[in-house]
């Protein structure tokens, strides 16, 4: 009855948790790293073929991505999920091997090209479709036998379409222990999904630490009033409102916002402006959640259905399939909004936007998503100047904001909410999921203020004994070595990194550097909603107390 931790441990991306009992392999989420990886995560130390289950706690690729990989190399077993995460799966794993594809083709011409022999993809659509066929749905709230003492049940944790806290009830001889993951705990009030629902008893809690250190604030977001704001204020300059947007889950959501706005006329001058969602993937998830059960809604959503209303569909909407399609968007001189995947901005249609619009004063790029470190939405947020784009340097002269408070994950105080339902403390707590500052945060936090006298944060390769509530081995972070980055495809084009060996120097000249960005940055929030200056202010401040007496 072991626990070995495989990743997003101390990183947010490629959910894996390798699960021993009564002589059984499982794995909790397989999901592929997006975005940069700080730590070197250890591989699965078993074959996929003796894998004999996996446990999904949602579709979202950084938590079910390698699925076709693990397919690929043996596994044979039944991978449980919700019906809707399992519905999900069936375009977003296919998008996916698409993608796999796609790169290794291009990779596989240029390589031709200099007598290199070509590049495999990771997996194909063959791959995908095969493992597709071993999907199990479970309904919600539902307990199954998956295996030799083993039960297991998902509960809703409001995070995602068919998204789910995985709780396990382990017996092997005479011991018996309940284990519960809780996923990606969603953000309150997120419209159309349900809030998370918690737990109240297991012997171990696994938890995620996204936002382990930080609040989303302490008054309810206005979405549609900031949202209302931003379009008004990017048709009004003559520009387009470029959001990029994670294509399951945030584009419904801005969808859903979109109609209200359009209902209530919150932008004046405009008639009926056009919308355009430009991904494929999106357009096919935007049917799935209009099929899904209702059961999975929150009461607005199940009361605009109930009503003969479409909740995601509004006039002057356009969908893009094609990529002619695509491309006529940014030959269209019209004041428009752009949806488009990838959220982070480090793959997809958004990154022909960028180029499009990044230049244009009259532009506005919307981020209304977590954006890991490493990518290029990250690097938009955090004040980059320029950056390349299929090959081109790129002026970033558009404004840059964000929807304050729109994440579909929980806040710090969400997630105290969610470890705190249990009637009665876990006895271990397991902390992963998050950067390496918040993850170590929040497990400090549960420790020191919450009273939990246990409470590890695993780096990869960790192994717990769940029988005898002890450590087998634990596991020191090895940071990633980093190496000159490789070309990549057009369609993936990252921001080049520069070399970590540098001298003092040039280490004091980036701090310079970082600094006007954050000046910058700061002169960009005149005329701002006073909660957004506030919480930059307060953001700013809190870095400079870190550092002020070191």
């Amino acid at each position: 009855m072991k626990l070995t931790f495989i990743g997003a441990t101390h990183e947010v991306t490629g959910s894996c948790t390798l699960l021993e009992l009564n002589g059984k392999n499982y794995l909790v989420d397989c999901g592929m790293e997006q975005g940069q990886n700080v730590f070197e995560n250890v591989e699965i130390p078993v074959s996929p073929s003796l894998i004999d289950s996996v446990f999904l706690t949602h579709a979202h690729i950084d938590h079910s991505g390698l699925l076709p990989l693990l397919y690929k190399n043996g596994f044979s077993g039944a991978v449980y999920a919700t019906e809707a995460t399992a519905n999900l799966c069936r375009i977003m794993l296919r998008d996916s091997a698409h993608i796999q594809e796609s790169d290794a083709e291009w990779k596989s011409r240029k390589a031709q090209r200099s007598g290199r022999p070509a590049v495999e993809p990771l997996y194909t659509l063959d791959d995908a479709e095969g493992l597709l066929q071993h999907l199990r749905p479970v309904p919600y709230a539902t307990q199954v036998q998956a295996g030799e003492g083993l039960l297991v049940r998902f509960t809703d944790a409001g995070h995602l379409l068919g998204s789910a806290s995985v709780e396990l009830w382990l017996t092997e001889g005479d011991v018996t222990k309940k284990i519960v993951f809780s996923g990606d705990i969603g953000n309150l009030d997120q419209p159309i999904i349900k809030d998370p629902q918690y737990v109240d008893e297991a012997d171990y809690a696994v938890i995620e630490s996204t936002y382990g250190d930080r609040l989303h604030g302490t008054e309810k977001p206005d979405y549609i009033g900031e949202l209302a704001r931003d379009i008004q204020d990017a048709l009004d300059r003559g520009g387009n409102l470029v959001i990029p947007s994670f294509a399951v889950g945030r584009t419904q959501e801005i969808l859903y916002f979109i109609r209200q706005i359009k209902l209530e006329g919150l932008v004046k001058g405009h008639g009926e402006f056009k919308v355009y969602v430009d991904s494929p993937l999106a357009n096919e998830a935007t049917g799935i959640f209009l099929q899904c059960d209702r059961s999975c809604f929150d009461p607005d959503m199940v009361e605009l259905m109930d009503q003969g209303v479409n909740p995601l569909v509004f006039p002057g909407l356009e969908v893009s399939v094609s990529s002619e399609e695509s491309k006529a968007i940014n030959f269209d001189a019209t004041p428009k909004v752009i949806i488009s995947a990838s959220g982070m901005c480090d793959a997809g249609r958004i990154r022909h936007h960028l180029k499009h619009n990044l230049w244009r004063e009259s532009s506005i790029i919307l981020f209304v998503g977590y954006q890991a470190a490493g990518t290029l939405g990250r690097n938009l947020v955090d004040g980059m100047e320029s950056v390349k784009l299929f090959g081109e340097d790129i002026a970033v002269n558009a404004e840059i904001r964000t929807l304050a408070g729109k994440s579909g994950h929980a806040d710090k105080n969400g997630l105290l909410a969610w470890i705190n339902a249990f009637q009665k403390k876990p006895h271990t707590v397991f902390v992963n999921h998050g950067e390496d500052e918040s993850c170590m945060s929040f497990a400090r936090c549960l420790r020191e203020e919450q009273g939990f006298k246990t409470v590890v944060a695993p780096y990869s390769g960790t192994v717990y004994d769940l029988a005898a509530d002890a450590m087998v081995y634990e596991a020191k972070g090895v940071p990633v070595e980093r190496k000159a980055p490789a070309e990549e495809p057009a369609a993936a084009d990252a921001a080049q990194e520069k070399p970590r060996s540098v001298k003092p120097q040039q280490l004091y000249n980036a701090l310079q550097e970082a600094a006007k960005r954050l000046s910058k940055l700061a002169k960009r929030f005149e005329g701002r909603p006073n909660k957004d200056v506030q919480r930059l202010t307060g953001d700013i401040n809190t870095l400079c107390d870190k550092w002020q007496n070191k």
